[in-house]
């Protein structure tokens, strides 16, 4: 099991930065860690996730805008967010895979809510 916290999320002018923080209860060293964000009336959809270590991606609408990274000494992903725009807002999710036992699991957390508006 494990759990996952997010924070750092709030109301921000168009342009401005947020960093997003996703604190995990036990090491996720090398696991798989996405953020994932879901606006009012629209599908979750992918932002941007970290695998393989260090390996990246993100989807369009994230690329020189964002930055995913982790700090495995505090067990934390993060997602800076730079050059907000109002249609970035939307709940942001953290979400970790974990092996266990040779089965894999998937775990969110609870969301922290993103606004972009002047």
């Amino acid at each position: 099991q494990v759990q996952l916290v997010e924070s750092g999320g709030g109301l921000v002018q168009p342009g401005g930065s947020l960093r997003l923080a996703c604190a995990a209860s036990r090491s996720i060293v090398n696991n798989y860690a996405a953020w994932y964000r879901q606006a009012p009336g629209k599908q979750r959809e992918l932002v941007a996730n970290i695998f393989d270590g260090e390996s990246t991606y993100y989807a369009d609408s994230a690329k020189g805008r964002f930055t995913i990274s982790r700090d495995n000494n505090k067990n934390t992903v993060y997602l800076q967010m730079n050059s907000l725009k109002p249609e970035d807002t939307a709940a942001y999710y953290c979400n970790v895979h974990v092996d266990v036992g040779g089965a894999n699991y998937s775990y969110w957390g609870q969301g922290t809510q993103v606004t972009v508006s002047s």
